[in-house]
């Protein structure tokens, strides 16, 4: 799919008239004749084609006046895809966006990070989405609020300034002009006993994907890597501690058929936005997996592995500086001793942290409390500990900088400047703390092997060349290969 679908008005009346919720979070449907603004899936009966305008994004729709439906809830739709698998200035605007930078640092706090104008993103923005970035930002914050009126018995004060909003008066304004009912009646419409979390201080939401969605190797690989202390698999949930703007928070995640259940604990309310964002980006629920495995399935050889388990993720990180440090802990170890590397480092020099339910100790080390570290303090070879310093005393500095508006060809570029730092530690990083869809890692010991027995090119050369067919999804190419493996990584744990 390209970007601009909502400038082919055919397709996306086509889209409507199925209810393809496949295309929820693409583009957004506006009724001139009812004012109302709706996810393509919507279950009412769609409008004529003669009454639908199409909309990139739901704060276009509510800047040109439209509400959105009370029945299909377009502000919880799954994000676009194009955001987390492109790597121009909009699609890192969008990501930074989400991330929260317009409400804690401003539009200009928002040029600053990507070094453009604020003239520049704006006109960008405004010609692919229809909206500036403040106009994105206060769409995000009314959907935040919405979720914290539903989900919480919050008196309306607190939630007006965790969803971001700088008066109650402008929180009010924007829930009745966004959703046409004024905060109190949001609340009065929900089923009795529907609101407030069954423990206080705990948010219970549901994160919306687009299906299919296979959990084993996404909850699988985070649970078989999960730092003790940071990480931990419980109860068919995986929980782990969160660095946010504001403070710190614990988040458990479950799968579901049709949603991830996430359990929240913040130690500040204005973290709900950035905690949900990295949350959704950790899982990859903004994927397209329908586009994905289609051009995966071209290839003769790949298309038996996408058809016994259609949907598999990426999983990523929330925090890419976090990744790349066990990045460089993992280099040429086995999972367990890299996962003993990181506890060490975790007990010593990370933050503690109180766990309601026991068992999450400690945010991982910032990369400042590890650039402060003695050397000799580290049980690794020389080399490897050359390695480590070097990043961490380049992240601690802002030498390098991993976030998600990185510039995925120069952050590989100034990675591989770095000593000990190869193609597939580089590559690793673009795919998993980046979000790089493409990044692709030929000369991982088990792709080659996993070639090998498909009768796939085995040398990395060769294999680069047979796996161009499966740009720009090779990342997923990657989970499907690594799939084949009995490695813990790979099953949801028991």
């Amino acid at each position: 799919m390209q970007n601009g679908m909502h400038t082919d008005t055919e397709r996306c009346v086509r889209a409507v008239q199925s209810k393809d919720a496949r295309f929820d979070g693409w583009f957004f449907t506006a009724v001139l004749t009812t004012r109302i603004y709706c996810r393509p899936s919507c279950p009412v009966v769609p409008p004529k084609p003669e009454n639908m305008t199409f909309y990139p994004s739901a704060a276009a729709c509510q800047q040109a006046g439209f509400r959105a439906c009370k029945r299909c809830r377009p502000d919880t739709s799954p994000g676009s895809p194009q955001w987390n698998q492109r790597a121009d200035l909009v699609a890192r605007a969008m990501r930074l966006i989400g991330d929260g930078i317009v409400d804690r640092e401003g539009v200009p706090g928002l040029a600053i990070r990507l070094g453009y104008s604020t003239r520049q993103i704006e006109r960008q923005l405004l010609a692919e989405l229809g909206a500036g970035p403040l106009a994105l930002a206060r769409a995000q914050r009314a959907q935040t609020a919405r979720l914290l009126i539903e989900t919480t018995p919050l008196p309306m004060a607190e939630i007006a300034f965790a969803a971001g909003f700088s008066s109650i008066r402008t929180f009010n304004d924007t829930v009745r002009e966004v959703f046409a009912l004024s905060p109190s009646e949001l609340r009065a419409r929900l089923p009795k006993g529907r609101t407030g979390a069954a423990t206080p201080g705990v948010l219970s939401l549901r994160l919306p994907f687009r299906v299919p969605l296979n959990p084993d190797n996404l909850f699988g690989h985070l649970a078989a890597t999960a730092v003790p202390g940071v990480e931990e698999w419980r109860d068919g949930a995986y929980r782990r501690t969160l660095r946010l703007p504001y403070g710190h928070g614990i988040v458990g995640l479950t799968p579901n058929p049709d949603h991830i259940a996430c359990r929240l604990t913040l130690s500040d309310l204005r973290d709900l936005p950035v905690a949900i964002s990295r949350c959704r980006r950790m899982l990859d629920l903004d994927a397209d997996p329908v586009a994905v495995d289609d051009q995966l399935r071209t290839d003769p050889l790949l298309a038996p592995l996408v058809d016994k388990a259609p949907g598999r993720r990426v999983p990523r990180t929330v925090d890419e500086a976090e990744f790349a440090v066990r990045a460089v802990l993992g280099q040429q170890v086995s999972t367990a001793a890299a996962r003993t590397h990181a506890a060490r480092l975790v007990t010593a020099h990370g933050e503690p942290v109180d766990d309601p339910e026991g068992g999450l100790t400690h945010l991982f080390p910032s990369p400042e409390a590890l650039a402060a570290l003695d050397p000799e303090s580290l049980a690794m070879p020389r080399t490897r500990r050359t390695t480590f310093t070097t990043l961490v005393r380049q992240l601690a500095d802002g030498t390098i900088h991993l976030g998600v508006e990185s510039d995925w060809e120069e952050a590989r570029a100034r990675l591989l400047s770095l000593p000990g730092f190869g193609p597939w530690t580089v590559d690793v990083i673009a795919m998993r703390a980046l979000g790089d869809p493409d990044a692709f890692l030929p000369t991982d010991l088990g792709i080659r092997r996993v070639a090998q027995e498909l009768g796939l090119p085995s040398t990395p050369a060769a294999l680069t060349a047979r796996a161009a067919a499966w740009r720009p999804w090779r990342a997923y190419a990657v989970q499907y290969l690594w799939a084949t493996d009995s490695h813990p990584i790979n099953f949801l744990p028991v």
